[in-house]
């Protein structure tokens, strides 16, 4: 099966398959970083669309730490795959140190990539949901119980790459599903990329300042061509 060149060109495939969300006034891109950022980043400018990030963390089994048994999301939403618990009869103590240890890193982690600003509000929006791959899909769906829970008009989930138990799984939850590969088997996201290098929170902070600019001024640009349509100069005799 063919494999995506790297998060980038994933992202911008994948914006050709959501053209029709392309200049919606109420659409709004977030990313699950780190590894989503850059995919996400492809998508927004795309689309015209503001970006953003919604900051996620796999709760691991203690020892594969890979292996989710859960995952928590902004807001504090906390979702646990009890079939998992149950197999590896994870006591609750557990859970709530790995789930205190993994708070502490997302807190950290939407302090250097959101730098303050305030949350933006999802209710009545198209929310578009990034990721560079879904392998057990923990941390995506923790994202979108998160953005259920502000009332978000519209969820669309957008991945490059996912196992298709995971996607279908996942597909109940959201208006709309779009992947470009879906191998089988699967094994893992990396495996299906020809450059997987690891995303940088520097990486993440750069193309979010840049999106933001970016989008700012394309918002100039439209209020100076409205302005010249409602004003036009005036005639000289």
């Amino acid at each position: 099966m063919k494999s995506l060149v790297n998060r980038s060109a994933a992202g911008k495939a994948l914006a050709a398959r959501l053209t029709g969300y392309r200049d919606r006034e109420n659409v709004i891109v977030l990313a699950l970083p780190r590894g989503g950022v850059p995919v996400a980043y492809e998508i927004a400018t795309a689309l015209h669309a503001p970006l953003d990030v919604l900051v996620v963390r796999k709760l691991g089994l203690p020892r594969h730490k890979e292996f989710a048994m859960g995952a928590i999301a902004h807001g504090g939403v906390r979702i646990l795959n009890e079939n998992i618990i149950r197999s590896y009869r994870i006591t609750d103590d557990v859970i709530e140190h790995v789930a205190e240890t993994e708070t502490k890193e997302l807190q950290r982690r939407e302090q250097i990539y959101r730098e303050n600003r305030p949350w933006p509000s999802l209710r009545n929006q198209c929310v578009i949901l990034v990721d560079d791959g879904l392998a057990t899909g923990a941390t995506m769906r923790a994202a979108i119980e998160a953005v259920h829970i502000e009332k978000a008009e519209e969820v669309i989930m957008a991945v490059p790459v996912a196992a298709t138990r995971t996607l279908n799984e996942l597909a109940k939850w959201t208006d709309e599903t779009v992947c470009l590969l879906t191998p089988d088997p699967f094994y893992f996201v990396g495996q299906w990329y020809e450059n997987f290098d690891q995303t940088t929170d520097e990486e993440v902070v750069r193309l979010l300042a840049q999106a933001r600019s970016e989008r700012a001024q394309d918002q100039g640009n439209k209020a100076g061509i409205k302005q010249t349509i409602q004003y036009p100069p005036q005639m000289t005799s």
